[in-house]
């Protein structure tokens, strides 16, 4: 893989996927009307492909979404923005990060104001989690037996997916936020990277290999991994002691119609994030009772606290973090990535 994570090795396919999907979706493109029976378009990152498939569902058979059909674009967070700035038809639009939503904002695709509301424009929210193979044979606890010799890391490539970066930055954090310095820190990194054998370009690709026999852990979302327990996967989830906590965000574009805005009001609504819950996302609201949750460790008591539960804030922010660790050039990962010549 070359340098800056890899970045002309998925710009070209994104790109040529942008063109290919705004023809196919040409029709379905944000107006200021949509009457019942009409068609919207989502536009997403990978992982949460499966609620959303539930959650259109479900609106469609509300007053609000009568009869609402939506053509859908799933992928890995960045190169699904990129795709809507290249011309991807899309009224509603849900990424891993906020600076993917900026992006956005800052073509005049999304108002200015879209993270205004009480969630801050978060949709979903999980926390980074450890997968290993069923009975979890390596005997994995956290993140100190990720760098032992021999074991062997799949997680996504933070120059297309979200997921990676939230992966990532979980690593990093489990060291600082526990005293421990950023040269500790940097090393550990270097350690980890040293053991990771495969990037695919996004969260779902991810555990698609992972599931297919590559590595030995998957780094991943705890909601990914109860949705690879749902779908008969063979696997086991660790919650590290300390990890981050994940906030994907989602808005209807400028143009999008009314329905896409209740759509987005259904999502963040009490009955949506129940939704979610049973993809193995956490509600935004901890009122919400999810009820029994198949695929997670304690189906009964699906969302167990964290020891220590860190937040990007606690990093400086998206946009902080983004320049400290991910910058092309100077970012702290891609230097370590970079170096590790991991493809």
């Amino acid at each position: 893989m070359s340098g800056r994570f890899g970045r002309q090795a998925w710009a070209r396919p994104a790109a040529a996927a942008a063109v290919a999907m705004s023809l196919l979706l040409a029709a379905c493109g944000g107006g200021e009307a949509a009457a019942p029976g009409s068609e919207l378009s989502l536009v997403a990152f990978s992982v949460p492909k499966p609620a959303y498939d539930d959650l259109q569902k479900d609106f469609a058979d509300s007053a609000d979404g009568k009869d609402v059909k939506w053509k859908s674009s799933y992928g890995a967070s960045g190169d699904q923005a990129r795709a809507v700035i290249s011309g991807l038809p899309a009224d509603y639009v849900g990424f891993s990060l906020s600076t993917d939503m900026t992006k956005l904002v800052d073509a005049g695709l999304v108002a200015k104001d879209w993270d205004a509301n009480a969630s801050k424009g978060i949709v979903s929210t999980s926390v980074v989690t450890i997968v290993v193979r069923k009975g979890n044979p390596l005997g994995i606890k956290g993140w100190a037996d990720l760098i032992k010799p021999g074991v062997k890391i799949v997680t996504p490539n933070p120059g297309s997916s979200g997921s990676a970066r939230w992966n990532v930055l979980a690593a990093w954090s489990q060291i600082t936020a526990n005293g421990g310095s950023e040269a500790e820190a940097k090393d550990y990194l270097t350690k980890y990277y040293a053991n990771v054998v495969s990037l695919p370009a996004s969260g779902r690709e991810a555990t698609s290999a992972f599931t297919s026999g590559t590595g030995d852990v998957l780094i991943s979302y705890e909601n990914e991994a109860i949705a690879a327990r749902q779908s008969g996967a063979d696997v086991d989830y660790v919650i590290p002691d300390t990890t981050l906590k994940i906030e994907n965000p989602g808005a209807v574009t400028v143009k999008a119609p009314e329905t896409a805005k209740k759509f987005l009001a259904y999502v963040e609504s009490d009955a949506g994030q129940k939704v979610f819950a049973s993809h193995g996302f956490r509600p935004l609201n901890a009122s919400v009772d999810p009820g029994q949750v198949e695929g997670a460790n304690d189906p009964a008591a699906p969302f167990p606290t964290v020891k220590k539960l860190v937040t990007i804030e606690d990093l400086g922010g998206w946009p902080a973090a983004a320049k400290k660790f991910f910058d092309e050039d100077n970012g702290i990962v891609t230097q370590i990535q970079d170096a590790s010549g991991v493809s």
